[in-house]
């Protein structure tokens, strides 16, 4: 998969992030303080999501020191869900269908940041017809 990462620092588990991405077997397009472009909160990890609605990118990942602002500015672009996660992922893809996952450079180890991104790869949409309701609905309010 091509995956979209966003961070504005480098900090914590921003420096191993995109290799633990890849050693995971997909792509990543760097953003933010992981490429030469503005590493702004709000403009980089906007542009990863943008990726993800636009198609050029499968899922995206952002961070911040928090994750709330990376978290934030995804989930204002349209067909995006974010999901802000302090442990293993594995619900957000499963009830939400979140395609975009935020994480918090200041709280997340690299450790949990392993078992974060093993279970948000290997995640995948509820089947229940109640989690469906629930994504359509959200779907529509952005018509």
């Amino acid at each position: 998969m091509r995956i979209s990462v966003a961070s504005d620092s480098l900090d914590g588990v921003a420096s191993i992030l995109v290799s633990a991405i890849e050693k995971r077997g997909h792509t990543v397009i760097p953003h933010g303080a992981l490429a030469e472009e503005r590493a702004d909160w709000a403009w980089c990890c906007a542009r990863a999501a943008g990726e993800v609605a636009s198609g050029a990118a499968d899922q995206a990942i952002v961070c911040c020191w928090t994750g709330t602002g990376a978290s934030i500015a995804a989930n204002k672009v349209p067909g995006v869900r974010t999901a802000l996660c302090a442990d293993a992922a594995d619900g957000a893809r499963r009830w939400n269908d979140a395609n975009v996952l935020a994480i918090s450079l200041r709280s997340i180890s690299a450790p949990l940041l392993e078992e974060i991104l093993d279970a948000w790869f290997a995640g995948s949409l509820s089947l229940d017809e109640g989690d469906r309701a629930n994504i359509a609905y959200l779907s529509g309010m952005e018509n």
